[in-house]
């Protein structure tokens, strides 16, 4: 636990499209749509990648693996320009926009790390802060941001990492996982000519599907609310200084096919009216199961090229999730609802308020309110990032452990089970781990 992380800056090195299809060498360009400028002012997505290379050495790494990563990252890229250029927002234009130039590319550091390998790819207990070194920074100003960064870390006879940066605002978890599949296929095919890319991985850029029908102009409306909240503060910088809440620790726990039936059981064996109970899926009953022991803790497939996805918020008193049969059925059945209106009743429905229980919890006094906000999905199957050298040892979100999060992947070994990532304080994870499916 007192071990730490540092690294060696190798190379860094900035990735362009390939030029060999003639829309890489014009310039292009993207408005936003409500569903992006609804994150405008969200931090970056964070996200690491290990893959396992027992006997990995330097000269394997930097001919073989780091010469395919650049060459088939370049070839990723011309079909992915968006996340090649920039976040735009100049002074005298409404809104900001994406703006790709011939000229633009992703920034690639690759370094070199002692670190235990095994360690920080394990599911066990270890410092938040030893994820970060492995991690790199969108580029950024007052009127531009970079959309993508990536760093490769190379770990002498372990393995090596792919930590990557989006920006929010661009890049939702989708269409991230959408790009990284897209590069490792690349990557597998190796020097065949004039690569494409299998049509479940061809990013659809057409803004004229996602359409406004409510007449409030919410791409402006979100972005004037972010405004008001931030001060008018227009600027695109990005915060570097924004750092894991102090004394986080990290741990990822699984929840198998065999866990939710008992749960399921569980939950309709305490209800007087099973009938009036919506379906449980495995992620309510993930995020119900997950956020009850977290309370007790703490003491009380499209490939549009975007956002496209919202935030359902639910504000509960900490008391419905604090007893095992009732707190699993009472965050479960909450999600159940919601997600059951949100089918019902479509996303435009109460759209023009969305952000304000957001607005409110960040009004409330330090302490008073405990957040759960659930990154990533187990339909993303990052697991099956390949890029020739097998299935990545380990996925980890990173940033969760800067804003009060749980992730959600799909379980490595395939069996339909979901892994949850965390970042608590030591105690709190302590007292997590103690009591998790001891009930189940």
């Amino acid at each position: 636990m007192g071990s730490s992380c540092t690294v060696k800056i190798l190379e860094i090195a900035q990735i362009k499209p390939s030029l060999e299809l003639p829309n890489c060498t014009i310039e292009f360009s993207l408005p936003l749509t409500f569903f992006d400028s609804f994150w405008f002012t969200f931090p970056p997505v964070e996200g690491l990648l290990f893959y396992n290379l027992n006997d990995l050495t330097p000269a394997d790494f930097s001919s073989e693996i780091l010469t395919k990563l650049k060459q088939s990252l370049s070839l990723t890229l011309r079909h992915y320009l968006p996340v090649a250029g920039s976040l735009k927002w100049p002074s005298d234009a409404p809104r900001p926009f994406i703006l790709y130039a011939p000229d633009d590319g992703v920034s690639v550091i690759v370094a070199e790390s002692d670190a235990d390998f095994h360690r920080l790819s394990s599911n066990g207990i270890y410092e938040a802060v030893e994820l970060h070194p492995l991690i790199p920074h969108l580029r950024s100003s007052d009127d531009s941001a970079s959309i993508l960064a990536i760093q490769i870390t190379f770990f002498p006879s372990q393995g090596f990492s792919i930590g990557i940066t989006a920006h929010h605002t661009v890049l939702e978890g989708k269409t991230t996982s959408m790009f990284m599949k897209s590069w490792a296929y690349l990557c597998r095919l190796g020097n065949k000519e004039n690569p494409g890319l299998p049509l479940e991985l061809i990013p659809y850029f057409d803004r004229e599907i996602i359409k406004d029908p409510t007449g409030h102009d919410l791409d402006i409306l979100y972005l004037n609310q972010r405004l008001i909240c931030s001060n008018g503060n227009k600027s695109l910088k990005v915060p570097t200084n924004k750092r894991a809440t102090p004394n986080l620790v990290r741990a990822t726990v699984t929840l198998s096919q065999e866990d939710f039936k008992k749960m399921r059981e569980k939950v309709l064996s305490k209800s007087p009216d099973s009938s009036k109970i919506p379906p449980l899926s495995d992620f309510a009953l993930t995020l119900g199961y997950v956020a009850s022991c977290i309370v007790k803790a703490r003491g009380g497939a499209e490939t549009y090229f975007g956002n496209c996805n919202v935030i359902l918020a639910d504000i509960s008193e900490a008391g419905g999730y604090m007893d095992f049969e009732n707190g699993i059925a009472f965050g479960a059945v909450k999600v159940s609802n919601m997600v059951k209106g949100l089918k019902e009743k479509g996303v435009f429905e109460g759209a023009k308020d969305r952000l304000a229980p957001l607005f409110k919890i960040a009004k409330e006094p330090p302490g008073s309110v405990q957040k759960l906000i659930v990154a990533g999905s187990p339909r993303f199957d990052l697991y099956k990032t390949d890029f020739g050298w097998g299935r990545p040892w380990k996925v980890v979100l990173v940033s969760i452990d800067k804003n009060e999060a749980i992730s959600m992947a799909e379980s490595r070994d395939g069996n339909r089970g979901i892994e949850v990532g965390l970042a608590l304080k030591k105690p709190e994870m302590e007292r997590f781990l103690s009591m998790f499916l001891k009930d189940v």
